[in-house]
């Protein structure tokens, strides 16, 4: 999760097939696989997201919490970071897959958390990292 320092998260409008629809998220992607099996770390994965789906480095980092999925039927345990302190990446900038349309969105973050509450914002990872900076922000912390 991206915040600017104008304090409006960064989201990534997708088409997500499986939903058969577009959806408004939090910036996210996979692990890379590396030599001899070996899986990316999940800080580096994060950096990594963030250029190729919104164009942006950030220089401060927060790890927030890690989470599993749906335990019950899959492996995916999720990580997630709140990324502070954004620049534009520009000449060398790790761009999108190639399967991928994005649609970069820049709200207020109490906006954006304001389309979790009321189910506009409908992706699990999305409303999660939302609820948590709302936490933050009222304790202070963001």
């Amino acid at each position: 999760m991206a915040l600017d320092d104008e304090d409006r998260v960064l989201l990534v409008r997708q088409w997500r097939t499986a939903a058969g629809r577009a959806m408004l998220e939090i910036p996210a992607g996979t692990l890379d696989a590396g030599r001899a099996g070996s899986i990316e770390d999940h800080a580096v994965a994060a950096a990594r997201e963030l250029e190729e789906e919104t164009g942006h480095r950030a220089s401060r980092w927060r790890l927030l919490a890690s989470f599993w999925t749906a335990p019950g039927f899959a492996t995916e345990l999720m990580h997630l970071y709140l990324a502070s302190g954004l620049s534009s990446a520009h000449e060398d900038r790790l761009g999108p897959d190639e399967d991928e349309r994005l649609d970069l969105v820049r709200l207020p973050w109490r906006e954006a958390v304001g389309l979790a509450v009321d189910g506009s914002i409908v992706d699990a990872k999305s409303i999660l990292g939302l609820l948590w900076l709302e936490r933050l922000k009222a304790a202070g912390e963001a």
